[in-house]
């Protein structure tokens, strides 16, 4: 066994014992690093800190720890550190030159996020044009999922560079309904039923108090719209239910819901 251990890989100086020795350090330092994130992210739990801020300050020491896993491997394999370290000086100073300026604005919209949290943990967004629940803000990315279970990695730089609309941040929302009527129908009594629809529900809140506002006069219909606030956690469900109850409501005191029509009137020349 000694006499195995101590065999060179042809080409190089580093004997299988060094490979040995090298694998017992990243599996070790693997390790280690997981129960330290861990010891790590439940300290900062004990805190009042933010989970997105504890969630970017974990992931951020963990990538350091594991830059750390590696030099040490090297160093086990029987690599000088101190000329690994001046050697990636160099790329990492040759690539900032060329190559991270991404990187570094990722790096720094993240910290950005993380501080100013115009977005959090568990909340709906609308950002560059994706929306999602905030499932995390990483170091270089941030990550949502779409209400239909995918996944979206997205850039920092872009998040923290783009219109950031956070549906879920106030306790409250304005659900609008919009429906159309006839123009033979009786306006006054359409409003008069809409409010009816409104106020059937526990769900909606008197203050701001509901309405029912006439927002314009189209091609074929004169359009309503049912105005209610809810509190946030109730937005999705009472739209849609108002939506169903106001079309219920109108097909059963003749209140007309046209389609769209066009009447062509042909001349005999």
């Amino acid at each position: 066994m000694a006499d195995i251990l101590s065999q060179t890989i042809p080409y190089t100086g580093v004997t299988v014992a060094n490979i040995v020795f090298a694998l017992v350090v990243l599996v070790a330092g693997i390790v280690i690093a997981g129960v330290l994130s861990g010891m790590f992210r439940n300290g900062l739990k004990k805190t009042k800190l933010p989970e997105l801020i504890i969630e970017f300050l974990v992931r951020f020491l963990r990538a350091l720890l594991y830059v750390a896993v590696l030099l040490a491997v090297v160093s086990a394999l029987g690599v000088d550190i101190s000329s690994v370290v001046v050697g990636l000086s160099a790329v990492i100073g040759l690539v900032l030159g060329f190559g991270m300026q991404d990187s570094l604005n990722n790096l720094a919209a993240g910290i950005w996020i993380a501080s100013l949290r115009p977005l959090d943990k568990g909340e709906y967004v609308t950002v560059n044009g994706m929306s999602g629940t905030v499932h995390a803000v990483g170091i270089m990315a941030t990550e949502l999922l779409t209400p239909d279970n995918q996944f979206i990695t997205m850039p920092n730089k872009l998040v923290w560079g783009s219109p950031i609309v956070n549906a879920t941040r106030m306790p409250t929302r304005r659900v609008s309904v919009d429906v159309g009527i006839g123009y033979s129908s009786d306006v006054p009594k359409a409003v008069e039923i809409a409010m009816g629809v409104i106020k059937k529900d526990s769900r909606v809140l008197a203050d701001p108090a509901p309405a029912v506002v006439t927002t314009e006069l189209a091609d074929s219909s004169v359009n309503l719209q049912l105005r209610a606030w809810v509190n946030t956690s109730d937005f999705w469900a009472l739209k849609n239910d108002l939506t169903i109850a106001i079309h219920a409501e109108f097909g059963a005191q003749d209140i007309e819901i046209p389609f769209p029509q066009l009447d062509v009137h042909m001349y005999k020349i």
